[in-house]
């Protein structure tokens, strides 16, 4: 069974707080528009850290195209982890977050890849999701 936990980015103050400093601080103001509630999804990435709604989880996905003389071609991903109120379940774009933690091999390739790892969130680093 997994244990609720939440984190808040305080976006005046452009801090997270864990959740005992949310429970002396925001136990009344959670529903406010400039704290932004993080709940933790259950899962862990590859070094053992909780992954929280809003969390920005990195592999690298070794790709191959057979027949074609190219060597294999390592392409890092950085990962958008979201809650899906239709679903009620935490997602990766269309996936599953299953789908993307404590996998080896890639769900739509089915390439070799590297174990997700959190390196950082939508708040504090949103470009990691930019295009390069």
């Amino acid at each position: 069974m997994r244990g609720i936990k939440f984190q808040a980015w305080d976006l005046d103050a452009e801090q997270m707080y864990n959740w005992e400093s949310i429970k002396q601080l925001f136990h009344e103001h959670l529903d406010h528009p400039r704290v932004k509630v993080r709940e933790y999804t259950g899962l862990k990435d590859k070094n053992g850290v909780e992954i929280y709604e809003g969390d920005i989880l990195k592999r690298t996905v070794t790709i191959v195209i057979y027949g074609t003389g190219k060597p294999p071609e390592d392409i890092d991903e950085y990962l958008e982890v979201q809650y899906r109120e239709e679903y009620a379940g935490f997602f990766i774009g269309e996936r599953s977050l299953f789908a993307y933690v404590d996998t080896t091999i890639d769900v739509d390739t089915r390439c070799s890849c590297t174990k997700a790892e959190v390196v950082g969130n939508i708040y504090e680093n949103p470009e990691l999701l930019k295009e390069k």
